[in-house]
């Protein structure tokens, strides 16, 4: 954008230059009619700079708003998972499955406590001597529904593999598995940035995918998790967080 800006004030600054030289050379008679449709080039020209810079900044508000919408469901998907594996071992890459997961799924509760019991085998080898040993003892409380622990009385998991602005009737990209050196389990949910801002400026947009700085998402896509690593968190900055 602001090559196009340099090159439009460039223009702007050329057109003025040639107005002067209009009142310096040109016959008086010709001078209004040229006068008059050289500053409309100016003003039309002013205008093209205006847009472009107030464009770019509509662009940035409205891109923000709608990152924040999409980050909460990335939210969503992610307390969904983290609970999917702390019951089941693994993550899930089946949005009917989570949902059907938090629906009847339970965490269990339970309670950690150090115990003293006799330890068999010294109390043989020291003759019947009574000899004890230390152990931990994990006792099971209850259990608690995974939907009440992460939503309540809220349905809005139901929906969390919609993204809730851009391109209509658009899904998040689910992925899960292990990595292959370690078997650890990993997932991650993404949309690209296009679908988010589908109906914006596709040069703007171009420009958005391959963002690199502190305070902006990095890349081509907004995520949380990653198939690559072992990471849980979203790629966004700290400034789109509204919690």
């Amino acid at each position: 954008m602001l090559t196009v800006i340099l090159v439009v004030v460039g223009l702007i600054l050329l057109t003025i230059g040639i107005v002067w030289l209009i009142d310096k050379f040109v016959p008086k008679k010709l001078k209004p009619v040229l006068n008059l449709i050289l500053w409309v080039l100016i003003f039309f020209l002013g205008y093209l700079t205006f847009q472009s810079v107030y464009g770019e900044i509509k662009f940035n508000k409205l891109k923000v708003e709608r990152y924040q919408q999409v980050i909460s469901k990335l939210k969503d998907i992610r307390d969904a998972e983290l609970a999917h594996r702390t019951v089941t071992g693994e993550f899930s890459n089946d949005f009917d499955k989570l949902i059907k997961f938090i629906d009847t799924a339970n965490f269990t509760i339970t309670q950690r406590r150090d115990s003293t019991i006799i330890d068999e085998a010294l109390t043989k080898r020291f003759g019947g001597v009574e000899m004890t040993k230390d152990i931990v003892v994990i006792d099971t409380l209850g259990f608690v529904p995974v939907k009440d622990s992460l939503f309540g009385a809220d349905t809005r998991y139901k929906t969390m593999m919609n993204i809730p602005v851009g391109q209509p009737g658009a899904k998040f990209e689910l992925k899960a598995g292990k990595l292959p050196e370690t078997g650890i389990a990993v997932f991650e949910a993404s949309v690209d940035k296009s679908i988010i801002l589908f109906d914006q400026d596709k040069n703007l947009v171009a420009k958005e995918k391959e963002a690199a700085s502190v305070d902006a998402v990095n890349g081509p896509k907004l995520q949380v998790g990653s198939m690559t690593e072992v990471y849980t968190k979203g790629n966004w900055p700290k400034n789109l967080n509204q919690d």
